[in-house]
């Protein structure tokens, strides 16, 4: 068990560059399955989660190769379904969310698969209903023993067919697609998720054969193909990370340039933190956020309280409501936090709280913030990283506050960000990495 100690208060400068996107990575490296050709794949982040799919990859079968930093080339051509059934793929599936991707191109594929019970954050329930009810109504045959053990999943033959999926679920829509792309027929998908890195899978398929429309829509039209083929592909910069950086810098009166972040992909986030007062400038491809000794929460045109929610893209992602949260504590106005679709992933402001953020936690979805307009700083306390995101907004807390902080199971930050306390360090904080024992 590893711990962040931070000393607080520092204002930090200089340029940082974001890793390439976790949440992209976790769908492309699954999409290796789908051919035996090779599949060099660039910008991949050097982070837990990402690092135990690409071993998991390896003990199925998949050939690895390095390619350069941060660039492995992936080839599937001998893939041992047997290990699907062990309990060594048990442990390590059940232990990362993401394995649950690798089902749609293991039937598409091999017209069979296995999956445990998938791991994760601990932010409340996340269903898998929407990657189950899509695959079946291509004709897999889902079977389980038991909620401790494993689904074991039949889809000899998949054909393409007209689906309505309930929820527009990223990793849900690309498992449907990585299993339709290789199915008898046409797969019309309406209510799709269209996220960027969604968008990017889709593109990246195309490339290798797949026939795929209505890319960066909600209406995907998916024409099977019996093979797919060979293809390079390069990671989008992550907007999670970009976010964070934007909250980092607001909070601790910082200068910060962000580099390279693709700002055609980032949607609504830059807009949702200028509500919140900050300040953004786009050079070329990179954002420069100025140091600010305090920001304004904008209020709507009838003058009644901002309210940030999340919502599937175009709307603002979820994954930021923890750092739009947290930078509110330090503005000058209220805003109202509306975090919809994960039942637990506000319980992080008590430890807020004890900082000194006024903070009402109305109920587990909703939370109202009294900005202290940088008048009366946070102070240093010891806490624990609950989830990736929430550990995130907790040490940009940290490194705002008055003192000394110590933040425990760092391994929850360390499954989304690559060397965070190093390059934190490189912009002037000051944080330590220890090891507890």
């Amino acid at each position: 068990m590893s711990s962040f100690i931070i000393r607080g208060g520092n204002k930090l400068s200089g340029e940082i560059t974001p890793q390439g996107a976790k949440n992209e990575a976790l769908q492309i490296l699954c999409a290796t399955l789908l051919t035996p050709e090779a599949i060099t794949i660039r910008n991949i982040p050097d982070i837990r989660d990402v690092n135990k799919l690409i071993d998991l990859l390896s003990d199925m079968g998949v050939e690895v190769t390095p390619a350069g930093r941060g660039s492995y080339t992936f080839k599937a051509e001998n893939i041992d379904l047997n290990y699907l059934k062990s309990d060594d793929f048990r442990k390590k599936g059940a232990g990362l969310r993401g394995s649950v991707m690798i089902l749609g191109p293991l039937l598409g594929r091999f017209g069979r698969g296995y999956i445990p019970h998938p791991g994760g954050d601990k932010i409340g329930r996340r269903r898998l209903d929407t990657h189950f009810t899509g695959l079946q109504k291509l004709g897999a045959r889902f079977s389980s023993e038991g909620p401790n053990s494993f689904y074991s999943i039949d889809a000899t033959e998949l054909k393409g067919c007209y689906m309505l999926l309930d929820e527009a679920s990223v990793t849900g829509t690309a498992n449907v697609v990585m299993a339709a792309v290789k199915a008898r027929g046409t797969t019309t998908i309406f209510n799709a998720a269209c996220e960027p890195y969604l968008v990017q899978l889709c593109r990246m398929l195309n490339r290798m054969g797949a026939r795929i429309s209505g890319i960066g829509s909600n209406l995907l039209v998916i024409e099977g193909v019996e093979t797919l083929g060979v293809t390079e592909h390069t990671m989008l910069p992550d907007m999670i990370e970009i976010g964070s950086f934007i909250g980092l810098a607001a909070m601790t009166g910082s200068e910060i340039a962000i580099k390279n972040v693709h700002y055609q992909e980032l949607g609504l986030i830059p807009e949702v933190f200028r509500r919140l007062g900050i300040k953004l400038e786009l050079q070329g491809d990179d954002i420069l956020i100025p140091a600010q000794d305090n920001y304004e929460v904008d209020t709507f045109m009838d003058g009644s309280i901002m309210t940030i929610s999340d919502a599937p893209w175009p709307g603002f992602t979820p994954d930021l409501i923890s750092i739009a949260l947290v930078v509110a504590t330090q503005a000058k106005g209220s805003v109202l936090i509306h975090q919809k679709m994960f039942e637990s992933r506000l319980f992080f402001v008590d430890k807020l709280i004890e900082m000194g953020a006024q903070i009402i936690l109305c109920d587990p979805h909703r939370a109202t913030v009294i900005g202290l307009n940088h008048q009366v700083p946070l102070r240093g306390i010891t806490m624990s990283s609950p989830d990736i995101r929430a550990g995130v907004a907790l040490l940009i807390a940290a490194l705002s506050a008055k003192g000394k902080s110590q933040i425990d199971n760092i391994e929850q930050i360390d499954r989304g960000y690559e060397n965070i306390d190093g390059r934190l360090r490189a912009l002037g904080a000051d944080i330590e990495r220890t090891d507890n024992q």
